[in-house]
């Protein structure tokens, strides 16, 4: 056995070692944290260095696209998030990706492409990323489109709008169905009413892609009810469809098919109007050029714009096929006067419509589709053809008619029962407006603001052999006019006008009157 005096030198050794090595550990652990303190400062300033670098790069890369043309060829567009859409929809809407040959072109496609895409309304987000492409193939890049389709394929709209073919504002109320095959396809049923006691029920369906086609398609089938009574002595019932055939930002061709049907129930009609009782077939082909460059539709301060319709009545191989040619011009202009936000706007509109067919010379024109002037429209938002007026009421100046008495009541069968507004085959109407703003910040910021307009125009009758009598001399000397001054208030759904009208110039039976009158208007 060994000593105990051995055994316990031996643990005084190995304790004087173990402690000698306990300092060495030490002194290698300072080493240690010495040299990771050295190499985190070492990662440190190459981070940074990186972060400088790769800044670098990016200003030259920004600093490159801004000053020159950098080539660059797209691999691939991927679409993601699309459950219910069809992938050829989006490849439609993304097409022009591809033909972009320079990172600018790529820029400018893909903003684009997320507008059109946005413009279908079936998407919450559209969000699109580009990457570089495949590493065997430089200067490429791949495409990301991912989108969110919309949660809620139901959406109800009520507004205000204009439409050409009347002289006041509609209320309608739609309520839409989104997307429901996966074509982008929008279904909606939809309830007008106007302030000239027009009705419409109305259902259609929009396809942004159908068949290939590059533009959209439009079906709509509809039944109108208008009651003229109190102007014309008739009512008018139409029941028919309309479909689009061909939509681009200035284009839009369009086929229309009705069954139309005057009556007057009160009997007391002039004979003008009880010749065209009854049931007719319109059936037409209408186009529409529009360029419209102005910044507000509203309350436009700069810019032009102008409107050229054409339709053609009587397509359909039918002896009560009512054949007409009708043509509308609309030129505007906004001048900015450089103070208080002020404008000059300018418009001028001409409309002529004249039957077509064996002794078209000696026919009249199809009653609905003459032009009358008045009603309570802003001509400043009315963009389409000759209807308004400042001053004057619905159909309330032009050819008039006298209405025929009852024998029912000898009693008064000397009495006036009043008169028909026949409305023109020939319109011409121009105004001038002068908008500014108030010396008032809370007002300005609320976009209200005065205005001081002037307009005139009339309507004359062509048909039926008049067109031989006519006289530009007489018809500019039978002009109507107005002037007047106002208080413009714009609001979410419309733009109202509170304004007071001044007659310049009248004849006896036109329905004009000075004094204060408030408008409703909207973009046309």
């Amino acid at each position: 056995m060994p000593k105990p005096e051995d055994d316990l030198s031996d643990r005084v050794v190995r304790n004087y070692n173990n402690d000698e090595e306990e300092e060495d550990l030490y002194e290698q652990t300072d080493d240690i944290e010495e040299e990771d303190a050295e190499e985190d400062e070492d990662e440190d300033e190459d981070l940074e260095s990186q972060k400088a670098k790769l800044r670098n790069r990016f200003q030259n890369f920004f600093r490159r696209i801004q000053n020159e043309s950098l080539p660059i060829r797209v691999h691939d567009v991927v679409i993601k998030g699309n459950t219910k859409t069809k992938d050829s929809l989006i490849e439609a809407e993304t097409a022009s990706l591809k033909d972009a040959s320079t990172i600018q072109e790529l820029f400018a496609a893909s903003n684009d492409v997320n507008f059109r895409l946005q413009a279908l309304e079936i998407f919450d987000s559209v969000k699109i990323t580009l990457d570089s492409g495949p590493p065997e193939l430089p200067g490429t890049a791949n495409v990301i489109v991912d989108v969110v389709e919309t949660r809620s394929p139901l959406l109800g709209e009520i507004g205000v709008f204009n439409k050409g073919e009347v002289s006041s504002s509609t209320l309608e109320g739609t309520l839409k169905y989104k997307n429901i095959f996966g074509y982008g396809d929008l279904w909606d049923g939809s309830l007008a009413y106007d302030y000239d006691h027009k009705a419409e029920v109305s259902a259609g369906v929009f396809l942004p892609r159908f068949k290939g086609l590059l533009t959209p398609v439009t079906a709509r089938i509809f039944l109108q009810s208008q009651d003229c009574l109190k102007f014309s002595s008739f009512k008018e019932r139409s029941l028919g469809f309309c479909l689009g055939l061909f939509s681009t930002r200035n284009h839009d061709l369009a086929y229309n098919l009705a069954w139309r049907t005057l009556t007057d129930p009160s009997r007391m009609a002039s004979s003008s109007v009880r010749r065209q009782l009854g049931h007719d077939l319109l059936s037409s082909l209408k186009y529409t050029f529009k360029i419209d460059s102005r910044n507000s539709p509203l309350r436009p301060t700069r810019g032009f714009a102008f409107v050229s319709t054409t339709q053609v009545g009587g397509l359909a191989p039918d002896s009560r096929s009512l054949r007409f040619l009708r043509q509308e011009l609309d030129l505007r202009c906004a001048i900015p006067l450089g103070f208080y936000r002020s404008a000059l706007n300018l418009g001028i509109s001409a409309g002529v419509v004249f039957p077509w067919g064996s002794g078209f010379s000696s026919m009249p024109s199809p009653l609905p589709e003459r032009f009358f002037l008045g009603g309570n429209l802003s001509p400043v938002c009315t963009l389409g053809g000759p209807t308004s007026l400042w001053g004057f009421r619905t159909k309330g100046l032009g050819p008039t008619e006298l209405r025929r008495q009852l024998r029912s009541n000898p009693a008064n069968e000397n009495t006036d029962s009043g008169r028909d507004y026949l409305g023109g085959d020939l319109a011409l109407a121009a105004f001038a407006d002068f908008s500014f703003d108030f010396p008032s910040k809370w007002l300005s910021a609320k976009g209200i603001h005065g205005h001081v307009f002037a307009s005139a125009g009339n309507v004359d009758k062509l048909t039926e052999n008049a067109y031989r009598n006519f006289s530009l001399r007489k018809f500019t000397e039978s002009f109507r006019s107005s002037a007047g001054v106002g208080v413009v208030i714009p609001t979410n759904l419309f733009r109202m006008e509170l304004n007071y009208c001044y007659i310049l110039k009248k004849f006896g039976e036109d329905r004009g009157k000075s004094g204060f009158r408030v408008s409703f208007a909207s973009p046309s």
